[in-house]
């Protein structure tokens, strides 16, 4: 089972994910509201798979998936955002980050990116 952990500020997209991905046999491992605690739960969970939001307070999505990257190289991220225009986008693949899901929410697509990453 792949452990799966939740960073994001709002609890209700929070929530939103973890039903939908315990839905599809995944675990979560922990949830996170910022992306410094967020570092913290990968470092102690080793989660397989992070979805991160882009905008939050404090470091934002981009900075804590770098951060990341540098514990796990080969770690499985999904960013989600509302967010999502053509400068964000262009910043996201300049990060090397591909798997991002706009918000609101789509489970089907937020289920091929969790299966993409394996």
């Amino acid at each position: 089972m792949k452990k799966i952990l939740i960073i994001d500020d709002s609890p209700f997209i929070a929530m939103e994910i973890e039903k939908i991905v315990t839905g599809a046999g995944y675990s979560v491992v922990a949830h996170s509201r910022n992306g410094e605690d967020g570092i913290r739960k990968f470092q102690e969970y080793r989660p397989d798979i992070v979805t991160l939001d882009i905008i939050m307070p404090g470091m934002d999505g981009i900075e804590t998936a770098n951060e990341i990257r540098k514990i796990n190289p080969d770690a499985g991220l999904i960013m989600l955002s509302s967010l999502c225009d053509e400068d964000t986008k262009r910043e996201l693949d300049d990060a090397g980050l591909k798997y991002i899901v706009e918000k609101p929410i789509e489970k089907d697509k937020l289920l091929r990116m969790l299966e993409a990453i394996g």
